[in-house]
């Protein structure tokens, strides 16, 4: 089983180092590279003002925080939820840093979130694929057409558009899942081999029509130089 935990944080500042902490985390899972719902959302209080800058970017106050609970208090919770999986983030320094910053001021002994995940960072992924271009998150909406409405950035909203780029990126959603008896029958059914008489009239051979073949090659340039199918990607035989 593959899990995976598409992870967002939104913070009062820029650097933990300057004493800045996160106020929101937002998590989506995915099993299987199906999303299961199965989501994690808090926001926190910081016990500090947030920056005027950050603020700008997410909206949140801190009033708004007042009432909400510590890190501390949610931390347990919290890493059960995350361990063993494998976190996708994007710019993973900033939002692995500041986590890491957070169990640091509950318990050293906690140790840091690469000891209980692997971390993706599909910004490393994108500038790999798409060199030289932009690959901020919104900009890789745009290259994906991911529909996106938003005025603010909030951890959750984020973590959900940054799920659906990902599955885009590393080749779309699966299909829909089959109950175990639809699985038992398909494999049965698998198992049977059907002998064609020699007699057989040729099958009909139908080729892709012009706008067929230009939709396929511009969804092979979406998918960048790493792509399998393309030209550039095929080793030339030794």
């Amino acid at each position: 089983m593959s899990r995976l935990i598409v992870l967002d944080t939104e913070t009062t500042g820029l650097e933990p180092s300057h004493g800045h902490r996160i106020i929101e985390i937002g998590c989506v899972e995915l099993i299987n590279r199906r999303l299961t719902g199965n989501n994690y959302h808090q926001y926190l209080q910081p016990d500090r003002e947030i920056d005027e800058g950050a603020l700008q970017v997410h909206g949140i106050s801190n009033d708004f925080l007042k009432d909400k609970p510590r890190f501390e208090v949610i931390v347990d919770d919290l890493l059960t939820y995350l361990k063993g999986a494998e976190l996708v983030i994007h710019n993973a320094p900033f939002d692995v840093g500041f986590l890491d910053h957070e169990l640091r001021l509950v318990d050293k002994s906690l140790g840091a979130i690469n000891d209980i995940c692997t971390v993706t960072d599909t910004l490393v992924m994108a500038r790999k694929m798409h060199p030289g271009q932009k690959n901020n998150l919104d900009a890789l909406c745009k290259r994906y057409e991911v529909n996106t409405k938003r005025e603010l950035h909030g951890a959750l909203l984020d973590a959900e558009i940054l799920s659906e780029v990902y599955l885009r990126m590393t080749g779309g959603q699966v299909g829909l899942a089959l109950d175990s008896d639809q699985v038992a029958a398909n494999d049965k059914d698998a198992m049977k081999v059907t002998r064609l008489s020699a007699d057989r009239k040729p099958l009909p051979v139908i080729t892709a029509s012009a706008e067929e073949q230009a939709a396929h090659e511009a969804i092979l340039e979406k998918m960048g130089e790493s792509c399998v199918w393309t030209a550039s990607a095929v080793e030339e035989p030794a």
